[in-house]
């Protein structure tokens, strides 16, 4: 599980520690993955702590192997990490920042998905799960997050297209997009210079805070956790909006 420091990783974390997982943490901060630890360890599952740069190759590397040689096979796979910078009007785009955008966003889910694969692919059963947004099908949304709708949307094709792939075989691959989530990511693009990052981009998020349209970390993960228990097909986009 990536991203599972805080925010909706965190909440779906615990709650496939609820559900009697045993659940690798992976995040940058080793202090929120010590707290979520112990949410899953006070439901009485067992929770490992793997603090790792996902944007590292020898980090990345590192926590894979790690993983492997603590918890033996990976069942279930949650790629949530992702970061929404940088975010700019395209002619002040650094091309440095934006593929170190698309390497944590796409790159690192694919690096996780192959490590794992060949193991639930030999054993008959496997969950993969990318979770995306909703913005992808609404790229005007997010006008000035060109990185981050570009990697979310090739998550997306990633994904199906490796889920047809693997229809039939008991694993799946499905996209998840939550909804808007009050997140710290949320915060912090509302703490953000609106002349840096587009006004109007910069007021989208502070309208939607403001009007109290932002879901819970809790709710979105409780959905998706329901369509992981209950729906076993593959190459799905699934949306927190749609009934399962």
């Amino acid at each position: 599980m990536t991203g599972a420091g805080r925010g909706i990783g965190r909440a779906i974390a615990v709650g496939l520690g609820r559900a009697g997982a045993t659940v690798a943490l992976l995040a940058r901060s080793e202090n929120e993955l010590a707290e979520t630890a112990a949410l899953i360890q006070e439901a009485g599952s067992r929770a490992l702590v793997v603090p790792v740069d996902l944007g590292e190759d020898e980090q990345l590397s590192s926590a894979i192997g790690r993983v492997r040689d603590e918890l033996g096979d990976v069942d279930i796979l949650v790629n949530n990490a992702g970061v929404v910078w940088p975010l700019a009007p395209s002619v002040r785009a650094d091309p440095t920042e934006w593929a170190a955008a698309m390497k944590i966003n796409v790159v690192a889910a694919v690096t996780l998905t192959f490590a794992f694969l060949p193991g639930m692919v030999e054993r008959g059963w496997g969950r993969i799960v990318n979770v995306s947004t909703g913005a992808v099908a609404n790229m005007a949304s997010m006008i000035g997050g060109n990185a981050y709708l570009a990697s979310k949307a090739a998550l997306e094709a990633h994904t199906i297209n490796l889920g047809l792939e693997l229809d039939g075989s008991g694993v799946t691959a499905n996209v998840y997009r939550p909804g808007p989530v009050d997140t710290a990511i949320q915060t912090w693009i509302r703490d953000q210079d609106p002349a840096a990052i587009g006004s109007a981009l910069h007021q989208r998020f502070v309208r939607s805070h403001a009007d109290g349209k932002l879901l819970t970390p809790e709710h979105s993960a409780g959905v998706l956790l329901a369509r992981l228990g209950a729906d076993d097909r593959t190459a799905q986009v699934w949306d927190v909006f749609d009934p399962a």
